[in-house]
């Protein structure tokens, strides 16, 4: 088991097969940013680096656990899924595109509820 961490802008990011954990350095907080848990319509970037697939496009329908791009940050891949049902209502990034920490790169419409 490899574990690797780094320290951004006062958030500790844990990375461990495959999940991303992040802890608020000055408060001890642990919590699970996007693309890992939580009930957002946003899939932001966990930390920075480079978009390498899109797998849903504009329109999509979505269901929560549902892999939706795959980046690569620090020698590692990490495939960011829908928390949410819904719908993809817009893509905030590109393959290939360096993207910095926190930028949305996913929206979601959420499915309306019967």
């Amino acid at each position: 088991m490899k574990t690797q961490a780094q320290l951004i802008k006062g958030t500790l990011w844990i990375h461990l097969n495959g999940r991303t954990v992040a802890v608020d350095a000055n408060q001890g907080r642990k919590s699970r940013k996007k693309g890992a848990g939580g009930s957002s319509d946003q899939i932001n970037a966990p930390m920075p680096g480079k978009v390498t697939k899109i797998l849903l496009k504009e329109g999509s329908v979505v269901q929560p656990g549902q892999a939706v791009l795959v980046m690569e940050a620090m020698k590692m891949e990490y495939t960011l899924k829908a928390e949410i049902a819904g719908e993809v209502e817009s893509v905030s990034c590109s393959v290939g595109e360096q993207v910095v920490l926190g930028k949305t790169l996913v929206k979601i419409k959420p499915e309306a509820k019967t």
